[in-house]
């Protein structure tokens, strides 16, 4: 592959990390929460129940910290903690039914707009060759935040 192919693509790819970054900005913006909080949520909005620490290690942040984003999430009403229905010294946090409702409101034009674009414009062969793309890009990206994360930083902080 020549060298100009791949600088395109690393550009490309920049270009499209930006604008995913962007968006996830704005919609942040619009929730009245900051990034990390729109993490929780988009791990939420699929229904899925997880405890504070499963979160916390999802989003590489102290429990303490969750704690205080999950309090934060709550008073918005994006958020609901329950007892965890095995264990009754632990909790569960799901989203609440508004707080999906929201986020969803925010992404729905995206998905479903993507989704035609996307659909009209490529067949299933190609479609298989995106997909292949990004699941080996987004395994090279998480390879390497695992190897940020190892490195202290200049503060000496992990």
């Amino acid at each position: 592959m020549s060298d100009a192919v791949l600088a395109e693509l690393g550009q490309v790819t920049q270009a499209y990390q930006a604008a995913v970054d962007d968006y996830d900005r704005e919609t942040a913006r619009l929730l009245g929460v900051n990034g990390t909080d729109l993490r929780c949520l988009e791990l939420l909005v699929t229904g899925d129940e997880l405890t504070p620490r499963e979160l916390a290690e999802q989003l590489n942040l102290t429990t303490g910290s969750v704690t205080v984003m999950l309090d934060r999430l709550e008073k918005l009403d994006l958020l609901a903690r329950a007892p965890h229905p095995s264990d009754r010294r632990k909790v569960t946090v799901r989203i609440t039914e508004g707080g999906a409702r929201r986020c969803m409101d925010l992404r729905m034009p995206l998905i479903e707009e993507g989704g035609r674009e996307v659909a009209a414009k490529y067949d299933v062969e190609q479609l298989a060759l995106v997909i292949d793309f990004l699941r080996t890009a987004t395994d090279i990206q998480r390879r390497h935040l695992d190897r940020l994360r190892d490195q202290s930083s200049p503060h000496g902080r992990k």
